[in-house]
C-alpha cells in the first residue's frame, strides 16, 4: 500500500477511533466559569437554510440519508458575493491525518486558498499523536499567544475543554444565532443536527461543528468473499456465524479487527440493539449501554466468533494501517472503519476487491442496528477579536463551509485545475502529482470549515448508487448515543479512564482470556467509579436542553 493510500485511509478512518469528548467538561460551580446549560437561557440554534449547489442524482431524505452524486457536477457554481478577507494574517491551528505540509512560499495551493479569502494564512498543523499535548500547551498559555481560529478535534477529551472555550473564545451566539446566521449563507447550510450534537457552554455559542452523516462505525466487507460465502438480505445472528466460518479457510480469515476496536465491538453491539453509550428513557433518565441486558450477549457473540476462528489472529495487535491492507490483499474479509472510510476504500480497491458496507443482522428475530456517529466530527472556535476581525473571520469560515458542486469547494478539495488536478473522461478531478502533495490532507482547510458532506467516489457512479441505497436501509435503525451535546463533570474527568478499564474486559473476554462473567465485576467498578454520576448528570442537562 502507497504511503498516499495509507494516509488517505487514515484521513478518513479519523472518526471511527475517536473518543467522543465534544465540549464536555466539569460543571456548575467549577473556576473559570458554570459551563452548564441547566438553569441558563438557551440561544436558539442557527436558523437552517440550505446553501446554494447543484441539485443531487440522488436525493437526501429528512431521515437523514445524504445527497449522492453520481458525477461531477458540470456547471459550478458560486457561493459567495466577494472576497471575505480583509488582507490580514490569520493564524489558524488543527489537526491533521496528513503529513506536513510543503511551506507556504512554494506551496501553490496553499497560495490559491489565500488569494481566494483575501488573507495570510497562517496555519499551524498538528499530528493526531501530538494534538493532545500540544492543545495542553495552547490552553494554558496566556491568550496574546492564542492562534485566531482554532480546530477543537473531538478525537481527545481535553481537560476542562469548556471552560477554556467559554473563557478564551469568542461567544459567536450574537453572530450566529436564529437568523443572524443569514448573514453566513454556507454556514446557515451547516444542518441543525451538527450544531445540536457539538452543544452549547453555558446557553450559547461557541463553536462552528464540521458535519458527519449518521452512519458511523461501519464493517467493510469484501463483497464477493461474504456472497460467495452465503450472505444474503436479511440475514440472522445465526447466519453471519455460519458465513464468516465458510468465509474462513488455509491464511485467509473472513474478519479481521484492528487493536483498540475490541473486536468490532461497535458494530456488533449495534447489531444486538445495544445503546451506544447512553439511552434516554421516557422518564428523562439515562441508561448505559453497559448495564443494558443486550450488551453481555453481543460481547459473548464476539467471543463465539474468535472461538471457531473466524477473526485474524493478530486482532488485537493490528495497527489500522496494517488491518486496512490485509482487507486489501484478501488476507482478511472484513473489517470496521469509520463511515467515510469509502472515499479511499473503493479506489484503493480497484482490481482487488469490491467493498461494501454490511447491512446489520438480526438477533432473536428482532431487527439489528448501526452505529450512528455524532454529527459533528469537531468544532471550531475563534479566539476573541472586535466585531469587524470576527466578522472577517466568519466570512473567511462561510467560504472553507461551502457545499459540494461550487467553485469554492472545487479549489479548496482539489486544489488549481492544471497544477493540482485535472478533469477526467467524466469531469471528475483527477489528482496530478503535485496534488498528491499539495492538498486539502496535508494542509487541512476542511477542518476549519466544510459543507455538509455528500456521496461522491470520482470515476464510480455505482458504489455512488450502492451507498445511497444502504443508507435508506440502515438510517432508520440507527442506534445513536444521547448524550451527544451534552455536558458532564464526571465524563470530562474521569470518562477516558473508565471507557479503558471497560474495553480492556471486553477486549480480554472476547479473547479468551477472561470468562464472561468477567464483566459483571467492570461493570460494577465502572459505575461505582463514575457511571452513575454521568446518567444523573446527563439526565439534569437533557432536561435543561429541552
Amino acid at each position: 500500500m502507497s504511503r498516499r493510500t495509507l494516509l488517505r485511509s487514515i484521513a478518513a478512518t479519523g472518526a471511527a477511533a475517536a473518543v467522543p469528548g465534544l465540549l464536555t467538561a466539569c460543571t456548575s460551580g467549577s473556576a473559570g466559569g458554570d459551563v452548564s446549560n441547566a438553569g441558563k437561557k438557551l440561544a436558539p440554534w442557527p436558523t437552517f437554510r440550505p446553501a446554494a449547489g447543484p441539485a443531487p442524482d440522488l436525493p437526501p431524505t429528512t431521515a437523514g440519508v445524504q445527497a449522492g452524486f453520481t458525477a461531477y457536477p458540470s456547471n459550478l457554481v458560486g457561493s459567495v458575493a466577494r472576497t471575505p478577507g480583509d488582507g490580514s494574517t490569520i493564524k489558524v491551528m488543527s489537526v491533521t491525518f496528513g503529513t506536513p505540509p510543503k511551506p507556504e512560499a512554494g506551496n501553490q495551493y496553499w497560495k490559491a486558498v489565500e488569494k481566494a479569502l483575501g488573507v495570510k494564512v497562517e496555519y499551524t498543523v498538528i499530528p493526531t499523536d501530538d494534538y493532545q499535548a500540544k492543545m495542553a500547551t495552547v490552553m494554558a498559555g496566556d491568550s496574546g499567544s492564542l492562534p485566531d481560529i482554532i480546530n477543537m478535534f473531538s478525537g481527545f477529551v481535553l481537560p476542562r475543554e469548556a471552560q477554556f472555550v467559554q473563557a478564551r473564545a469568542e461567544d459567536l451566539t450574537p453572530y450566529l444565532s436564529g437568523d443572524a446566521v443569514a448573514k453566513y449563507p454556507n454556514l446557515a447550510g451547516i444542518p441543525a443536527q451538527a450544531w445540536q450534537d457539538m452543544g452549547r457552554v453555558g446557553g450559547r455559542i461557541y463553536g462552528i461543528p464540521l458535519e458527519r452523516p449518521i452512519p458511523g462505525s461501519t464493517l467493510w466487507l469484501n463483497q464477493g468473499a461474504f456472497t460467495d460465502a452465503g450472505m444474503h438480505d436479511g440475514w440472522t445472528a445465526e447466519d453471519f456465524t455460519a458465513v464468516a466460518k465458510k468465509a474462513t479457510h488455509g491464511k485467509a480469515y473472513a474478519l479481521g479487527s484492528a487493536k483498540g476496536s475490541d473486536f468490532n465491538y461497535n458494530v456488533h453491539s449495534a447489531a444486538h440493539n445495544v445503546p451506544q453509550g447512553w439511552a434516554l428513557d421516557s422518564k428523562g433518565a439515562f441508561h448505559a449501554g453497559y448495564t443494558d441486558e443486550r450488551f453481555k450477549d453481543s460481547v459473548a457473540f464476539q467471543a463465539q466468533l474468535r472461538k471457531n476462528g473466524s477473526y485474524h489472529p493478530d486482532s488485537t495487535s493490528l495497527s489500522t494501517s496494517d488491518a486496512y491492507t490485509l482487507l486489501l490483499n484478501g488476507t482478511i474479509g472484513s473489517l470496521q472503519n469509520g463511515f467515510g472510510n469509502y472515499t479511499a476504500l473503493y479506489p484503493d480497491s480497484k482490481g482487488l476487491l469490491t467493498p461494501a458496507p454490511a447491512l446489520p443482522y438480526s438477533v432473536n428475530g428482532t431487527p439489528g442496528g448501526v452505529v450512528a456517529a455524532r454529527r459533528s466530527f469537531g468544532y471550531t472556535i475563534l479566539k476573541k477579536a472586535p466585531k469587524e476581525r470576527i466578522e472577517m473571520m466568519l466570512r473567511v469560515l462561510d467560504y472553507l463551509a461551502a457545499p459540494f458542486g461550487t467553485k469554492e469547494y472545487e479549489l479548496t478539495h482539489f486544489g488549481v485545475e492544471g497544477v493540482h488536478f485535472t478533469r477526467g473522461k467524466d469531469g471528475s478531478p483527477a489528482t496530478t502529482r503535485l496534488g498528491q502533495v499539495e492538498n486539502i490532507t496535508n494542509l487541512p482547510f476542511r477542518y476549519l470549515a466544510e459543507g455538509p458532506q455528500v456521496l461522491f467516489v470520482p470515476g464510480f457512479p455505482d458504489a455512488t448508487r450502492a451507498l445511497h441505497d444502504w443508507q435508506q436501509k440502515v438510517v432508520p435503525v440507527a442506534v445513536r448515543d444521547a448524550s451527544y451535546g451534552l455536558q458532564s463533570a464526571t465524563f470530562n474527568a474521569q470518562g477516558t479512564t473508565l471507557k479503558a478499564d471497560m474495553d480492556d474486559t471486553i477486549t480480554s473476554v472476547i479473547a479468551g482470556r477472561a470468562p464472561l462473567s468477567a464483566l459483571d465485576g467492570a461493570i460494577a467498578k465502572w459505575r461505582s467509579g463514575g457511571g452513575d454520576r454521568m446518567a444523573d448528570e446527563y439526565a439534569r442537562e437533557h432536561a435543561a436542553n429541552t
